[in-house]
């Protein structure tokens, strides 16, 4: 038997594999749906982060003094410590010292034609935020909450986690995508004239497939802004393995389009604007996928409950939803879905 005649090819519905990542991807995103939209509100907020600080907050940040004045490598030497948005390698850092007298310290991180500016208090190292004239509350409260929780290392590493778990979701959504070999095509575009439960399930697997490059590249770039030594350390592993001496230099590269992606601040204003309307896809995916769950669960134990308000029973005056050629008469979700008549009631 060929791939094209199997059953994987054919009616993947039917496999339990697929069956078993549906769950997955299901629970996983009804679990973490909340973490998730946060996480994309809060990205999308602070695409325009120096914009807002250059507009909203003029003034310069002063220190006070607290003991002697760090050396310019000791300064270096801690802003690397403190700032880990680059790869390690090939970052020249500049210290150029503070705007006016009794100011932070400016530092600038240097990697082939991008800069970043930040501020560092030269009595202690500490990294004050980017070298804007200032950050109000509002926005360095928003970019704490989406880079680190406000929980400081512990909210880093949560951050990570919840990354693997979006690229699980990515993967598993994928499988669970590919409708067979008689109906791929027709799951590329949204169909029109279809009952709004159908049209949700539609817009969630037609935004899941034409998205899936770029919310799979913001979940691995997120765990590598959280787990940076990971990335480092399987270059390590492949070339004291026999693989090219070049390979940790193309992880370099590859770490720095990952980082340039996942902020989208290195590309124009036009560039912005994208960002700030694509970063809030996942979290249409969550409220979609949601609305899927309660249609196909909810609905029907709330129906038998009697506390489903409003609900019409099916009845010989109040036909049930007619499947299409694609569907099964399961109330015109795809073939292969466990849902009853009872669920799919017309309201």
């Amino acid at each position: 038997m060929t791939l094209a005649d199997s059953k994987l090819a054919r009616q993947p519905q039917a496999l339990w594999v697929r069956r078993a990542l549906f769950q997955l991807h299901l629970w996983t995103g009804l679990g973490f749906g909340l973490y998730i939209c946060m996480i994309s509100l809060s990205g999308s907020a602070i695409v325009f982060r120096h914009e807002m600080d250059r507009a909203l907050c003029p003034q310069i940040i002063m220190v006070k003094p607290s003991g002697p004045r760090m050396s310019d490598a000791q300064l270096a030497a801690a802003a690397r410590r403190s700032f880990r948005r680059f790869p390690r390698a090939n970052v020249q850092i500049e210290v150029r010292g503070p705007r006016v007298p009794g100011a932070a310290v400016e530092v600038w991180y240097l990697f082939r034609r991008d800069r970043i500016e930040r501020l560092l208090d030269p009595y202690t190292g500490k990294d004050l935020g980017d070298a804007t004239a200032c950050e109000p509350g509002f926005v360095a409260g928003l970019a704490d909450l989406h880079d680190n929780l406000m929980g400081g290392t512990t909210g880093l590493a949560f951050n990570g986690i919840g990354a693997v778990l979006l690229t699980l979701m990515c993967l598993t959504g994928a499988v669970i995508w590919w409708p067979g070999t008689a109906r791929w095509r027709r799951s590329l575009t949204l169909r029109r004239n279809v009952h709004w439960r159908r049209f949700v399930w539609d817009l969630h697997g037609v935004v899941g497939f034409w998205m899936f490059a770029l919310i799979l590249m913001w979940a691995v770039s997120g765990i590598y802004l959280a787990f940076p030594n990971s990335f480092y350390d399987v270059g390590d592993f492949l070339v004291a393995h026999g693989a090219s001496r070049a390979t940790p230099h193309r992880i370099d590269v590859l770490i720095d389009w990952l980082v340039r992606l996942h902020f989208g601040r290195t590309f124009g204003l036009w560039a912005k604007v994208l960002w700030v309307i694509l970063g809030l896809i996942p979290c249409a995916l969550i409220v979609t996928g949601a609305l899927m769950w309660w249609n196909r669960v909810l609905r029907k134990v709330m129906g038998r409950s009697g506390e489903l308000i409003g609900a019409v029973p099916t009845s010989p005056a109040t036909p049930a939803l007619a499947p299409t050629d694609a569907t099964s008469a399961n109330g015109g979700l795809p073939a292969g879905t466990a849902v009853s008549a009872a669920a799919h009631a017309p309201l």
